[in-house]
């Protein structure tokens, strides 16, 4: 299987000491760490990689050598897109589950529908954002703020402070994400795509942000600088995209000369369709309907989700239970309610008991 190695074919453990893994995004880990399998970076916080299972590429492991911190950037970043995805589709019939096995994401990542180029953008945007924020932070010892825009900006404002280093991160995570893509075809060129409109996302939702200047906080100048989006903002402007995304075929022009040059690319499979733009998420297949557990699949079913009665959308109980029904219960559900702070320092707190009634598909 040919994808990226932080999805599929990764799993990375993170220890002080003795391994405690943080977090895992693919398969192999060991339990014991040895010289043929162990990368340290500068804060003595190891990588610990099981040679036998082809797991990071030698060019990511050299990027983790060259870039000391950078393994905790790329850990964070992961997580984040993890947790991102888990939100975006909290009310759909695939709600991007995650497992402890062998692939995080199951077999979807073996597919080429639109669940799978979310996961693909998802991620690499987590890897960008996490790595350029970090830099900023000082996190990793190979780069440090944009300092590149110096100056006045305006009438009335001047570049400085401490931009995010969105550049830097950019050309990592295509270094670090895409290195283990592998081949010409259809899949690759889709995976490639996916992976830069994550990235293309972060860098153009970039804002600037700005402090003002003055005697009694009068704003006569103001100092500006370029702040990376909330994850939140990319997480919503992907699974837009992910609505709409293109379906696409392998495009090759002719035999000619020519054509040659442009070489293998994607084209709409709808002639009558725009060609994507590199904001866009692709795909080639339809997706599953996610309706019923399918071990061949890998979908879980929506049996024991939770649903909405009373909406008519996608979280409710006739599309999300997919015609099947839903039973209907209730529970006791006991919160801490009406707290008064008390000077100085104390909090007293109510329990409050509550009848919440759910709903269950069969």
């Amino acid at each position: 299987m040919q994808g990226a190695a932080l999805i599929t074919a990764v799993r990375l453990g993170l220890c002080h000491g003795a391994l405690s893994p943080a977090l895992t995004v693919g398969r192999g880990i060991i339990n014991v760490a040895s010289s043929t399998n162990l990368l340290t970076d500068s804060k003595n916080v190891h990588l610990v990689l099981d040679p036998s299972l082809q797991l990071l590429s030698r060019k990511q492991r050299k990027l983790i050598r060259q870039n000391p911190g950078v393994l905790h950037s790329i850990s964070s970043g992961l997580q984040s897109a993890i947790k991102e995805c888990k939100w975006q589709f909290r009310n759909r019939r695939w709600n991007c589950p995650t497992t402890q096995g062998p692939h995080i994401f199951g077999k979807i990542v073996n597919r080429g529908c639109r669940e799978t180029a979310f996961i693909f953008a998802i991620t690499s945007a987590g890897v960008t954002h996490s790595v350029a924020r970090s830099c900023s932070e000082g996190s990793i010892e190979s780069c440090t703020c944009d300092y590149r825009r110096r100056g006045p900006g305006g009438p009335d404002w001047h570049w400085g402070g401490c931009s995010d280093n969105v550049d830097f991160g950019r050309v990592f995570g295509r270094e670090f994400v895409d290195s283990n893509e592998k081949g010409r075809d259809l899949r690759f060129l889709m995976n490639l795509h996916n992976n830069e409109a994550g990235r293309m996302t972060v860098f153009s939702e970039m804002r600037q942000e700005c402090k003002c200047h003055g005697m009694s906080g009068s704003c006569t100048v103001k100092t500006c600088w370029m702040r990376l989006p909330t994850f939140r903002t990319v997480g919503d402007f992907l699974k837009d995209r992910f609505d709409g995304a293109s379906r696409v075929i392998y495009g090759n022009k002719g035999s000619n000369r020519a054509s040659r040059v442009e070489g293998p690319h994607l084209e709409p499979e709808n002639p009558a369709h725009k060609p994507p733009s590199p904001h866009d998420l692709v795909y080639f297949e339809k997706s599953p309907n996610f309706c019923t557990y399918s071990g061949k699949m890998g979908t879980a079913g929506t049996a024991g989700r939770f649903c909405n009665s009373s909406s008519p959308a996608l979280d409710g109980c006739e599309l999300l239970c997919c015609g099947r029904g839903y039973r209907t219960r209730t529970q006791r559900v006991t919160e801490r309610c009406n707290c008064t702070f008390h000077w100085c320092c104390h909090v007293s707190c109510l329990n409050c008991t509550n009848i919440q009634v759910l709903h269950e598909c069969l």
